[in-house]
């Protein structure tokens, strides 16, 4: 089995990277980090897997093309999932996220997973086999006012891994959205909130793995996080604001109790 992982040098994507090492399986490994990268191909090799890696940054629409393709040449890409991503926290001096953090989570959140994705549709289609995996959040179903683009841009791809599934369904490629609750890494670690049920990334990487061997088109957790989140979308807004303030997720309600 030919696998792609983006974000492959730490958090979810290190752990999926260590999860898919197995001998038989080659693994197309990309992330900013080179020495993060050369830390997890040891890994993988050391449990049998062939690995191929990349310090690549997925904004970089060019080099993930040519990477991509040139990989998919050597290695028909069975599975990719497009993991890498970041995020934007609302700081505490009332001004609002700045421009800047707001473009640099769209350009990796939202045109990092197209750079990822879009290359491999038609490899696939011809073929007419291969997984797709996006991996957005449990944000994706219900904006917290304490990261305004980190949820706008996760809402946004779990909407192109919906779309996509729709169309490629007939050419036999499946897509599934991953949507995980809070699972420790260096960007949940950015959160200041009360991080409710939380996971380790090696959790999380085999729930998602056991979900995407039964090809499930939604992957969210964990439990009953992920009912919370959807039922919180259904409540009439300012009922959703009230219990997302109670819970420390609302920028005032956070700020007065830092004050009060």
């Amino acid at each position: 089995m030919n696998i792609v992982i983006t974000g492959a040098s730490a958090g979810i994507g290190f752990a999926l990277a260590k999860q898919y090492a197995k001998p038989g399986n080659t693994l197309g490994l990309l992330g900013r980090n080179s020495a993060k990268l050369t830390n997890i191909e040891t890994i993988c090799r050391n449990q049998g897997a062939n690995t191929v890696t990349a310090a690549i940054d997925v904004t970089d629409c060019t080099a993930m093309a040519t990477w991509l393709l040139d990989f998919d040449r050597l290695f028909p890409v069975d599975l990719l999932i497009a993991n890498a991503g970041i995020t934007s926290i609302m700081p505490d001096n009332g001004q609002g996220e700045s421009w800047e953090a707001v473009c640099n989570v769209l350009d990796v959140n939202i045109y990092g997973v197209f750079n990822s994705v879009y290359p491999l549709i038609e490899p696939m289609r011809q073929r007419r086999q291969g997984q797709i995996a996006i991996v957005s959040s449990l944000a994706a179903f219900r904006g917290m006012p304490i990261s305004p683009a980190y949820c706008a841009t996760k809402a946004a791809i779990k909407s192109y891994a919906e779309a996509l599934r729709g169309w490629l369904n007939h050419n036999h490629v499946q897509v599934s959205v991953v949507c995980p609750g809070f699972v420790k890494s260096e960007l949940s670690d950015q959160f200041p909130g009360p991080k409710l049920l939380i996971i380790t990334a090696d959790e999380a990487a085999q729930i998602i793995y056991k979900g995407l061997c039964k090809k499930k088109a939604l992957i969210s957790f964990p439990f009953p996080l992920d009912i919370g989140m959807k039922l919180l979308a259904l409540l009439p807004a300012r009922t959703g604001d009230w219990i997302l303030n109670r819970l420390n997720y609302g920028v005032h309600s956070k700020r007065e109790a830092k004050t009060g």
